[in-house]
């Protein structure tokens, strides 16, 4: 498999590598039971492979040329391992990736300070945030609330830095890594000025890149009141993910239907659970303040070149394959995952 690499032009690069030392004896936390059994089912992850893979990935992230002070903490390594099953060339890929889409769009990715202004409002407000319990399968999720995000107040950079200010944030607990994420969407009063906080480029690069970049397992994805005017949109979005990824998504038209996928119990009580919205936003907002230097210290890595992915083989639906392939901004795919 083939990798294209676009060299960044401008001057040399002083940042040097990682100069902390990785603690004696550092390969990741200790996992709850039933946890470490998922992990080695699902993961082929087990003491052997991981301290193994664990030291292969760091030898290669110290000595890389290109890759410039990287995390190389067992909890940031484990993410990019645990996401491709332990195959140390593809974790490498992931992270040139990951990297890559940081450094092209640090509009969107970068400086991810819950303080900013306008993200901290649109964060406070609700748009995005875990619920405090995990679902059946030990996953945690992640509730999204579209009427939150004001298409005339907000821009797609918050928007966007919320979403990954959430995921960083969660992806520093190794549970999370292994069990997966379910997301849970409210679309009610989403519209075109939604829509237009984005170019079609734009979108389908971040969603595109993010899908290939992000360490995140996604194991269910449940939309609830979908509105018909922007349902073609919606079949736009899906298709530009993964056929794996589009398999997971499921619409439902009502509560009863999202209750019989997802325990009522551990969504707000505007929903059918038992916890106030608030509580949930409130007890996320103190997590993050604690994370908050993390995150931000994440701005020290770079690259000094950019790999790019490109649009999955597979389109989505047939009737919007002219439109998709309409869309300026695809990129050369560096490996089909």
């Amino acid at each position: 498999m083939s990798t294209t690499q676009v060299l960044i032009s401008g001057p040399p690069m002083e940042l040097g590598r990682l100069q902390s030392q990785v603690p004696e004896g550092d390969f990741g936390a200790e996992l709850p039971l039933e946890t470490r059994r998922l992990a080695r089912q699902q993961l082929r992850e087990d003491e052997h492979s991981r301290q193994q893979a664990l030291q292969q990935f760091r030898d290669w992230a110290s000595k890389s040329e290109e890759v410039k002070n990287c995390r190389l903490d067992a909890n940031f390594m484990l993410r990019f391992l645990r996401v491709k099953k332990f195959s140390v060339p593809m974790a490498q890929q992931t992270l040139l990736k990951y990297l890559s889409l940081r450094q092209t769009l640090p509009h969107l990715c970068k400086r991810l300070d819950y303080l900013e202004p306008s993200v901290n409002e649109l964060m406070s407000a609700g748009y995005i945030f875990p619920l405090l319990e995990r679902d059946s399968e030990g996953r945690k999720v992640i509730f999204y609330a579209a009427s939150k995000l004001d298409p005339y107040k907000f821009t797609c950079a918050d928007m966007t830095k919320a979403h990954i200010m959430t995921y960083e944030a969660l992806l520093e607990d190794e549970t999370n890594q292994v069990h997966g994420f379910c997301h849970v969407s409210d679309l009610a009063g989403i519209s075109a000025a939604h829509v237009t906080l984005w170019s079609p480029s734009e979108f389908t690069t971040a969603v595109k890149w993010g899908e290939q970049s992000i360490p995140m397992r996604h194991k269910e994805m449940h939309f609830l009141n979908l509105p018909a005017p922007v349902r073609l949109v919606y079949d736009l979005a899906r298709s530009t993910f993964s056929e794996k990824i589009r398999k997971r998504f499921k619409v439902h038209s009502n509560l009863k239907e999202l209750h019989s996928k997802v325990d009522a119990k551990i969504l707000p009580k505007e929903y059918g659970g038992k916890v106030p919205m608030q509580e949930m936003i409130d007890a996320w907002m103190r997590e993050l303040k604690g994370k908050r230097e993390r995150l931000m210290a994440l701005d020290k890595m770079s690259l000094t070149c950019v790999y790019k992915p490109q649009r999955n083989r597979k389109s989505g639906d047939s009737s919007l394959k002219s439109s998709i392939n309409s869309l300026p901004g695809s990129f050369r795919r560096l490996e089909v995952d």
